[in-house]
């Protein structure tokens, strides 16, 4: 899939690309090898996962800051060592571990780190794995994206920004996707993000920490049929869940209700 990020702007896609939103959550035990496997068995193009670095400076695909609901620690990511790391999460990997066993498939790297310097070792480890084609590089703020772009011109950048109202100046900075989350992704949002010639992809579910009214009843990464439905009829270029083999079944009035 030379060109899964670079897909045509304006033209509607025959099908959103089905991310597995942490390497496919719902299929086996989140960022894991595992999930990666299942993900690509029920037919996901691409597969995201989180990026942080150890204390003896791996990078490892684990989404919290520390270990607490993983496994019980209090301990962060960024104070143990990957050999202590491992034998709590016997199953992490590391991000070239990640790169290596995708294959083919698409990778949408969340960075949880905010500096530079972490993003530039991101950025050569996807080169010397030649996955610049496949890497989709998700970035949390203006500066890194601009400095992801000065960086490199092969690597798709996806704008994970705090609000939909960011668009022009995250194509200003050298984005090419933009990330709304499910309640964003009303006409205007949608609208802007295509002025601005930017991909569209939308995450499913809402934010664990902000549990507002206005977003569907579900935690990140999930959503019932109704909702996917709803989501379709804006053709956004891509959809990150948890659970690809939901986009599978065809969203119809007689299971619009059904929930996952």
């Amino acid at each position: 899939m030379p060109d899964l990020w670079r897909q045509a702007i304006g033209k509607p896609p025959k099908r959103p690309l089905v991310i597995a939103h942490r390497g496919g959550a719902a299929l086996a035990r989140e960022n894991t090898l595992a999930a990666l496997r299942a993900a690509e068995a029920e037919g996901a193009d691409a597969i995201e996962t989180d990026i942080r670095q150890t204390h003896d400076g791996v990078l490892v695909c684990v989404h919290d800051p520390d270990l607490n609901r993983l496994c019980g620690d209090p301990r962060s990511v960024a104070d143990l060592d990957l050999s202590v790391l491992r034998q709590l999460l016997p199953e992490v990997m590391t991000l070239s571990e990640a790169l290596a066993a995708s294959g083919q498939l698409g990778v949408l790297l969340d960075l949880k780190l905010g500096d530079e310097a972490a993003l530039f070792r991101v950025i050569e480890e996807i080169e010397r794995s030649g996955a610049e084609r496949r890497a989709l590089l998700g970035l949390r703020s203006l500066s890194l994206i601009s400095a992801a772009r000065s960086r490199t011109v092969d690597i798709a950048i996806l704008a994970f920004l705090d609000g939909p109202d960011l668009v022009e100046e995250a194509a200003a900075a050298g984005a090419t996707w933009y990330r709304l989350w499910q309640a964003w992704a009303v006409d205007a949002n949608v609208a802007a993000v295509r002025r601005a010639n930017l991909r569209l992809a939308v995450m499913v579910g809402q934010p664990r920490s902000v549990a507002l009214p206005e977003y569907p009843p579900f935690p990140v990464g999930e959503v019932d049929l109704a909702g996917l439905s709803r989501i379709a009829a804006i053709e956004p270029v891509a959809i990150l869940l948890d659970d690809p083999r939901l986009l599978q079944t065809r969203p119809s009035s007689a299971n619009r209700s059904s929930s996952q």
